[in-house]
């Protein structure tokens, strides 16, 4: 893998990932840019201890605009993208419209019991190709092994960043997801604190392992699903099954069969073995109605600096399509409680997924 950085004209960071040595990545980013929106404000919420995002700059960022105008796909002679180069197999840059950054502005006091600190932090997009029309599912082995390098690559840069406290690769597809383009992509947030969800799945690892001799959590999930009624595919060195307890009508998790806390963490066996698996999961996915799956796809790494022993690097694939036209709508019991109800019985998904798994 060769790996090239190199700036935008906002003097935002941009970096290439090329499977050849000989790639030239000397294009230069010639756009009358604005200059960078400041960091958003965080406010905490005293009564769920969460802190929220208030990032106003994002209300004008780019959206979903004809093929011909993507920002994410390559430039060309007529016309230049985030991307100055006119090809490129895998790219990663900061956010124009970033919900964390280090470009610090003035933050005043929120009034009431809420506290109120800069968004510090970093958000950067992934290409994973520069086809505009494919999409992950139908990338090569190869092209995903080298996304997972940059995820890895990214995973280790941003976490030494100061200030950082858990990085985050993801991915949202489809309309109904609300995604603004098309282009396939993902993104990275670096979050100036542990994320809510996060802190559930580790203080829930911490109980279990004081009541069950220091045995982990993640590693028993595992090993309860392997070879049961809701594994959806596998091979030597990871799984991909239906959670017991899926919130969402159609949901896999893919763990890999060793106990590592972060991507980068991966060993290249591990990450070669991931990509047929993942691509023939993603394919099932729209096999099921015959139509375009939308879903998020997310990677739950442990912190930067806590709870490192106890979290367990996987994957989390989830759509909220329920039948042929319907979609799962977070309404009040999900929205307003946080308590789901799923519209699909977990073993029957699993059943209806890997039936659809490339055989």
């Amino acid at each position: 893998m060769k790996r090239t950085i190199t700036h935008l004209a906002d003097g935002r960071e941009l970096i290439y990932f090329d499977r050849r040595d000989d790639a030239d990545r000397g294009a230069i980013d010639r756009r009358p840019l604005d200059p960078r929106p400041v960091a958003s404000e965080l406010r905490h919420d005293p009564l769920t201890e969460e802190w929220i995002a208030i990032a106003g700059h994002r209300q004008t960022r780019t959206f979903m605009p004809p093929a011909d105008e993507c920002p994410l796909c390559p430039s060309t002679d007529t016309r230049q993208s985030e991307i100055p180069a006119h090809d490129y197999d895998v790219v990663v840059f900061e956010n124009r419209f970033p919900s964390f950054s280090g470009d610090l502005g003035a933050y005043g006091a929120a009034g009431g019991l809420s506290d109120v600190r800069p968004g510090v932090g970093r958000c950067e997009v992934m290409c994973f190709t520069s086809d505009h029309s494919s999409s992950f599912s139908h990338l090569t082995d190869d092209q995903v092994e080298l996304v997972m390098e940059a995820w890895a690559d990214r995973t280790a840069e941003l976490s030494a960043i100061d200030g950082v406290e858990q990085v985050f690769c993801f991915e949202n597809r489809g309309e109904e997801i609300g995604i603004t383009l098309t282009h396939p992509h993902g993104q990275i947030y670096a979050y100036p604190y542990v994320t809510p969800r996060t802190r559930l799945h580790l203080g829930a690892a911490a109980r279990y392992a004081a009541a069950h001799e220091g045995r982990s959590l993640f590693a028993d999930v595992l090993a309860a699903e392997r070879g049961g009624p809701r594994v959806v595919a596998a091979n030597e060195l990871w799984t991909a099954f239906v959670p017991a307890a899926a919130r969402w009508p159609f949901e896999v998790h893919l763990y890999p069969h060793r106990q590592v806390p972060d991507l980068a963490a991966l060993t290249g066996a591990e990450r070669a073995a991931f990509a047929p698996l993942y691509t023939s999961v993603l394919r099932a996915f729209d096999g099921l109605f015959g139509v375009v799956m939308p879903y998020i796809a997310a990677w739950h790494q442990a912190p930067v600096r806590e709870g490192r022993d106890l979290g367990y690097l996987h994957l989390e694939l989830f759509s909220i399509r329920r039948a042929p036209g319907k979609l799962k709508y977070l309404a009040g019991s999900e929205s307003a409680m946080g308590a789901f109800v799923n519209d699909v019985l977990p073993e029957e998904a699993a059943r209806m997924i890997r039936s659809q798994v490339d055989h």
